[in-house]
């Protein structure tokens, strides 16, 4: 007949395996929320957002930009591209506007550096 352990070794045991749930169900809770609160900015921007409002000044190489470009395309936000490196109108706009990194975004003509959906959104008057 094996013996069992210890008490104090299965509250040890079954302690750990109560924080390793709790921190399973705290990091769930966190990521529903967080999308709950992304897609929420999304609606709002996609409400005040008409085409030919969001004109982003991409790089190629650009991880941001990927990302800006990501979040408008799956929230079907209308907004317009170029790219710096391929198309020297928007070369020309960029050196223009003095910008000083990628994405710049013309929000109804107005310039901003870095994509912050908030942002967009209050200067399109949402």
């Amino acid at each position: 007949m094996s013996e069992r352990p210890p008490l104090w070794q299965r509250l040890r045991r079954s302690s750990a395996v109560a924080v390793l749930l709790v921190g399973v169900l705290a990091w769930g809770l966190g990521r529903v929320v967080q999308t709950q609160v992304r897609d929420g900015q999304a609606d709002a921007l996609r409400a005040v957002a008409r085409a030919g409002d969001i004109r982003m000044l991409s790089s190629v190489s650009c991880i941001f930009c990927m990302k800006a470009r990501q979040y408008l395309t799956e929230h079907r936000i209308p907004f317009e591209e170029c790219l710096i490196e391929r198309d020297a109108a928007c070369m020309a706009d960029y050196k223009r506007l003095g910008a000083s990194g990628t994405p710049t975004l013309l929000v109804r003509g107005q310039r901003q550096l870095g994509f912050d959906p908030l942002r967009v959104t209050a200067a399109l008057g949402g």
